[in-house]
């Protein structure tokens, strides 16, 4: 071996990531970065990837897409990081899409919006789930129930407004109007006006709530406040244990889609997925002694599809990793089975996502 491939072999493979760890999105960056922490502490500790250590670089945009930017420039410019996992949100991952593509780093986003993976870009990719897809599996789930009049309730953050624009666009394939809309911002901490608003308009059937972090739990302890019986649902942006536990009593009865991950211990043996979750689940409340979310999954998923691709590449040629991730096949996760294309950044189809229920203070499908 030459001294400079020696060199390389020791030197360490660099992630980067863009999390956010507090601020209003911190219930879905806490569990993503500790999810990092854990998993590469684990890979390391059995010999790394090709024969090197993975390093972890940070920081944390406190929920603010803005500062983003600037992070994921320092990643790229300063700390030569091989390739990006996280944007927590849909705001922070588009700040930061524009320095990859100008720097040709590979980018795997945790954040929900379409927008992120439509139109395809190349150096760009993510694992959760999308909000159209969310969209769509409430309103199949609303169809089977007979409910064909419903309110949005949408955050004016990106993944809010995203998830308003998705709504809106699939709503008619499924028999839905939208005969309600009302917004509220992520720092809020009273949606009253805007469920009365709800309450008082004619023909209603049902509640979709479309935001992320505490204010979806705010407002379904509002409709309790309120006597608003309606049929509530909310969208993957609340896929943890955590809605429950900010919402709870209330949260009875609030229909989601969300990933296998939240009933692991629910799954048929026979699920393909049940022995990724399974573990996936016991490893991190082993670690943490806290209950596990959708979020911190999609951070898991984000680092093995990285890690399969750079085994796959041989290397860490950023143009090689990153064909690799396009290449991504029959990666079964905790979002589901993961197919990804040159068309599809994404790989995931309508089945990924699970339809629960809270009853009793615990998820079920």
């Amino acid at each position: 071996m030459s001294v400079g491939a020696a060199v390389q072999a020791a030197e360490p493979i660099k992630i980067g990531s863009v999390l956010s760890v507090t601020g209003p999105a911190a219930f879905l960056g806490d569990p993503e970065l500790k999810t990092l922490q854990l998993y590469i502490e684990r890979i390391n500790a059995q010999g790394g990837v090709l024969g090197r250590k993975l390093e972890l670089t940070h920081y944390d945009d406190g929920s603010d897409a803005n500062k983003a930017n600037n992070f994921a420039k320092r990643l790229v410019d300063d700390d030569k990081v091989d390739i990006l996992v996280g944007g927590t949100t849909t705001g922070s991952t588009m700040a930061m899409v524009p320095v990859v593509d100008k720097a040709n780093v590979p980018f795997i986003s945790l954040a929900g919006g379409v927008v992120i993976v439509e139109p395809v870009k190349k150096w760009v990719f993510k694992t959760p789930h999308t909000d159209r897809m969310a969209a769509e599996k409430v309103f199949e789930d609303m169809k089977k129930r007979g409910i064909s009049k419903i309110a949005l309730l949408a955050e004016t953050s990106g993944f809010g407004q995203s998830g308003k624009k998705e709504s809106a666009s699939v709503a008619s394939k499924y028999g839905i109007t939208l005969v309600a809309y009302e917004s509220y911002g992520p720092k809020d901490t009273d949606m009253s006006p805007q469920l009365t608003k709800i309450k008082n308009t004619a023909d209603v059937q049902a509640l979709f709530v479309f935001g992320l972090g505490q204010g979806p739990a705010i407002v379904t302890k509002n409709c309790k406040q309120l006597g608003i019986k309606l049929p509530q649902y909310q969208s993957h942006g609340v896929a943890s244990e955590e809605y429950i536990n900010l919402a709870g009593p209330a949260a009875d009865g609030v229909r989601l889609p969300a990933s296998a991950l939240l009933v692991a211990d629910k799954l048929a043996a026979s699920d393909v997925q049940k022995p990724v979750v399974t573990a996936y689940a016991n490893a991190y409340k082993d670690r943490y002694k806290q209950d596990v979310s959708a979020f911190g999954g999609h951070a898991y998923d984000g680092l093995m599809i990285a890690v399969n691709a750079i085994k796959h590449a041989g290397s860490t040629d950023k143009a090689k990793v990153r064909d690799a991730i396009e290449a991504t096949k029959g990666y079964v996760g905790t979002g589901g089975m993961v197919n990804m294309s040159a068309t599809d950044h994404m790989g995931l189809d309508l089945s990924a996502f699970r339809m629960l229920e809270v009853k009793n203070g615990v998820f079920v499908q």
